[in-house]
């Protein structure tokens, strides 16, 4: 590889100019093997976020930092099944728990890389590791064997995938510039090609409790993630979803769990339910399993309601730990009797009667993490337990004195009780409520 300076493509980068291909691979090269400190990456960076790459940039870099580590290589029978979906995350979004058992029993291979969290609530993976026994760190081996046989995994990044993302993420975390489109678009491909995927759907959340607070600026996301989605090999649809409100009603990480279980079980909240029903269907659309997104929802629909996918779902945890014993009890069983659960629990009540308005997912996200469920920095510990169900949503009529939420925490725990009254608006007519599903790119 030829050999470039370091400060030269700052410099050029400062100035605004365009780098070529052998550049950005020098520099993504250099980044991997430790040949450029922290201080030249972040000024990189900064530069990269202030003047912008181009399409041709973003596909450059996002294609070097796939190659910067090791890439799946499935069995030639699974050619055209492997999917995944990913998320830019929400409050309450529990919807890969749900989504990837019923992929798995409709035929399809979901080897799903998943992350923790790093603001307001827990990850998928924190999500998961609630449950006894259960293990994210697989090896690529019994990935394969555990896909194979199950159909499924939820695990975590391990050091020898986009090893580049990860010091990439980490400084640009340091230095302010995670909120830009080609960065992002970057991460998250680099991630998915990586699992040699065939199809991949993104949920991008858009409202008052996502990263993206407004339409547009989530339709030239994800118009972005499908022009170097599908160049990098996938077929790939991005839909953008309201998160005004939380998905379903638990938040927190157990609670998020057991709201999964009973939703496999038929019984989950309508949004959820819909939400699972949309990113399914489109998975096998994209694949060719159904003709159309209808026939596609259908299919996922039957697994929940025939118990396929909740069996799936309890050979994935067992497959990845969990024993038997606990995994039956938690799908057929007494979930409590292993999830762990809070000591308190605390009603917060309507002060007027009225119908609910608008319910912040934002002030509901910052309670969860007040009370340990997400993380200030990575290596902090989160706790598994806390957390608050929603019994009424937006849209829905109270009566003054109704509990509208049940704040799950440890005994002297303090919360800002005045900051979840002040979420919710009650208005003495019904609100006009914005759908679920906003609007699909591909």
């Amino acid at each position: 590889m030829q050999v470039f300076s370091m400060i030269e493509l700052i410099r050029a980068k400062r100035d605004g100019k365009e780098l070529t291909p052998e550049e950005i691979q020098f520099f993504v090269s250099s980044v991997v093997n430790s040949k450029v400190d922290d201080a030249q990456i972040g000024a990189f960076l900064m530069a990269a976020f202030l003047n912008g790459l181009s399409s041709e940039e973003t596909y450059i870099l996002t294609k070097s930092m796939t190659n910067s580590g090791t890439t799946f290589d499935w069995p030639i029978h699974w050619t055209g099944t492997v999917v995944d979906k990913h998320s830019t995350g929400g409050m309450g979004d529990k919807t890969s728990l749900v989504l990837a058992p019923a992929l798995a029993a409709c035929g399809l291979r979901v080897p799903m890389i998943s992350g923790r969290g790093l603001d307001l609530t827990g990850g998928t993976l924190d999500k998961l590791v609630s449950i006894p026994g259960f293990s994210v760190n697989l090896h690529r081996k019994e990935m394969e064997l555990l896909v194979e046989s199950v159909g499924c995994c939820i695990v975590g990044q391990t050091d020898d995938i986009v090893p580049a993302d990860k010091i990439l993420y980490r400084i640009r975390d340091a230095t302010a510039t995670v909120n830009n489109e080609n960065l992002i678009v970057a991460s998250v491909i680099s991630k998915k090609a990586a699992e040699s995927l065939d199809a991949l759907v993104l949920d991008i959340k858009v409202g008052d409790g996502a990263f993206m607070k407004d339409i547009k600026t989530g339709e030239s996301l994800a118009h972005k993630l499908v022009d170097i989605g599908n160049s990098s090999g996938m077929k790939v649809s991005v839909y953008l979803t309201n998160m005004d409100s939380p998905l379903g009603q638990a938040v927190g990480n157990a609670l998020e769990v057991a709201e999964a279980i009973e939703t496999l079980q038929g019984k989950g909240p309508q949004d959820l339910v819909e939400l699972v029903l949309i990113l399914g269907g489109k998975l096998l659309q994209l694949t060719g399993r159904s003709r159309t997104l209808e026939e596609g929802k259908s299919l996922i629909d039957k697994t929940i309601h025939n118990g396929e996918a909740l069996d799936r779902f309890k050979r994935m945890i067992m497959g990845q730990g969990t024993s038997c014993e606990v995994a039956n009890e938690i799908c057929h069983g007494d979930k409590w009797k292993y999830l762990p659960k809070a000591d308190v629990r605390t009603n917060i009540i309507a002060n007027s009667t009225g119908y609910i308005e608008t319910l912040s997912a934002m002030n509901v996200g910052k309670v969860t993490h007040s009370l340990g469920c997400g993380r200030k920095m990575q290596g902090d510990r989160i706790k598994y337990h806390p957390g608050i169900i929603l019994w009424k949503k937006q849209g829905e009529f109270v009566t003054a004195g109704d509990v509208i939420m049940e704040v799950h925490h440890d005994q002297g725990d303090t919360f800002a009780a005045q900051s979840l009254i002040d979420s919710v608006k009650i208005t003495p007519n019904p609100p006009p409520l914005k759908p679920l599903l906003i609007k699909l790119i591909e």
